[in-house]
């Protein structure tokens, strides 16, 4: 997905809006690591060691196709090979490009029992379920009762505004400060990397970095 016009979707009364072209990062360029590590709106959820030597930043859009694909195909062997062994620390951002990327990341946001990431990895396997349905609504609902909501407690959070205004933060200060054009994007310790990376491709960045 490029983020090259502007958009307005309404969502109960909030609009979410992607502004003018960004400016292009080049593959492997570098991001300030101090500006990367402050992120606007909302704060950090990650896996692995807070002082692990390398970090990796996911800016991820639940309905992006080649975001479901990384993380089906790939994540789970970066999560036994470099998140459980401390090697890395590990952070997905949102980039809400539509109301159901809002849901997603206000459900993850609110999911009981710190479940956070394992509400994302429960939507991004069920991607062409949800996002194909009749009755969307219901479909992601179905797969947040699995994660203990209620019905009192999914509707309560979409109706978090203050987060949604914060994702709306993340969402712009990616585009305009770290300049991401497309989802999934990477940051490994500031580096800039697009597209759908296999864990070869990953390791070659991260193994590097640890010694």
């Amino acid at each position: 997905m490029i983020v090259s016009r502007r958009v307005f979707i309404g969502t109960g009364g909030a609009l979410v809006a992607f502004g003018a072209m960004p400016t292009v990062a080049e593959e492997g360029d570098f991001i300030d690591v101090g500006k990367l590590m402050a992120p606007a709106g909302i704060a950090d959820r990650f896996l692995g060691p807070a002082d692990a030597k390398v970090t990796v930043i996911e800016y991820a859009s639940p309905t992006c196709p080649h975001c479901a694909a990384f993380h089906t195909e790939t994540y789970p062997s970066l999560k036994t090979d470099y998140i459980e062994t401390g090697k890395i620390r590990f952070v997905i951002r949102p980039f809400v490009r539509n109301v159901p990327d809002a849901v997603v990341f206000l459900l993850a946001n609110a999911a009981p029992g710190e479940r956070y990431f394992d509400l994302l990895e429960a939507y991004f396997k069920t991607q062409d379920q949800w996002s194909t349905s009749p009755t969307p609504k219901d479909a992601l609902q179905a797969v947040a009762l699995q994660y203990g909501f209620s019905a009192e407690s999914f509707e309560a959070a979409l109706k978090d505004q203050a987060t949604f205004d914060a994702m709306e933060k993340a969402r712009d200060q990616a585009v305009n400060d770290f300049h991401l054009t497309g989802t999934p994007t990477f940051y490994i310790n500031g580096k800039h990397k697009t597209g759908v990376l296999n864990l070869t491709d990953l390791a070659a960045e991260i193994d590097p970095l640890l010694t």
